[in-house]
């Protein structure tokens, strides 16, 4: 995720933040500047239509239809803003719980059990990062630190890496209730607290599994190539040979839009714009045992 300062105009007019995606537009905007010139050549050079053709008439069909396809790309940018945003709230919530579970069994252990201390001071980061692992579709690497814990051996690479670090978590808590470490009153609150990690990591899951329908993602796309081919034919007699730029122009316009779209719908990904979820999972690790210190 790319940080800056969004009052600053100059140096964001200047800069391209989407180089990759213009450089996919690229051939497609020679194809369209060339297509444009063919039509404007063919009506006025080879047709030699003059403006009371009734081509000419197509440009109200076309401002209506600007109307719509703007209505269209409005929805859906905001629809893919709505899936980004919901991504970063979850992992802030990710974050609250870790620090509220850190600072809850700092106090809830006693000061001298140094191994249920370094079991959460290994577990609560490792939520996050194998969620991280996950959402990125990576495999999970479990390190271990200093104390060994024989529980970790357990641990799968090829299944779902969250429910397997929540698992152990809740059976290391679960085995300090019986054996007395914490009290009945105790287990709930970490259990509720618990119960929350899965909350969030099904709620990254629901984001991340179900993108933007294919219908009306493919709609749009045949929308912006049709509104963009046929503008050629109209606007040749109140622009002439000037539609080879204009026309790729409003084609770039439209399809950035679109491109912008399908990038932050997509917020567990290593765009500039994705969410910066590996810094986040440091953070995480950072705060949980700066709180429960050995």
């Amino acid at each position: 995720m790319h940080v800056y300062n969004p009052k600053e105009w100059f140096s964001k007019t200047i800069m391209l933040q989407t180089q990759g995606a213009f450089k996919k537009l690229i051939p497609f905007l020679v194809l369209i500047a060339i297509y444009s010139w063919g039509i404007a050549y063919w009506e006025l050079e080879y047709l030699k239509l003059s403006e009371k053709s009734w081509i000419k008439n197509t440009t109200i069909v076309h401002s209506l239809l600007g109307f719509v396809l703007s209505l269209l790309l409005v929805f859906r940018t905001n629809t893919a803003y709505d899936r980004w945003w919901e991504a970063r709230k979850q992992w802030g919530t990710l974050t609250n719980i870790s620090r509220s579970l850190a600072y809850k069994l700092n106090s809830f252990l006693e000061e001298g059990d140094k191994v249920s201390r370094s079991f959460y001071r290994k577990a609560l980061p490792l939520y996050a990062e194998t969620l991280f692992d996950f959402l990125r579709s990576d495999y999970t690497k479990f390190m271990l630190d200093e104390t060994e814990h024989p529980e970790w051996k357990t641990l799968d690479e090829k299944k779902h890496g969250p429910n397997q670090v929540a698992a152990l978590i809740f059976k290391k808590t679960n085995e300090l209730y019986k054996e007395g470490k914490i009290s009945g009153e105790q287990f709930i609150i970490l259990n509720d607290e618990l119960q929350n990690l899965t909350n969030v990591c099904g709620a990254c899951e629901r984001i991340k599994n179900t993108p933007i329908p294919l219908s009306y993602s493919a709609f749009i796309k045949k929308f912006i190539i049709a509104y963009v081919v046929t503008l050629p034919f109209g606007y040749v007699f109140s622009m002439g040979y000037f539609v080879i730029l204009a026309v790729p122009f409003i084609f770039y316009v439209l399809a950035m839009l679109e491109i912008i779209g399908e990038s932050i719908e997509e917020p567990f990904g290593q765009d500039s714009d994705d969410l910066p979820i590996d810094k986040i999972s440091r953070n995480i690790k950072k705060h949980t045992q700066e709180l429960l210190m050995p």
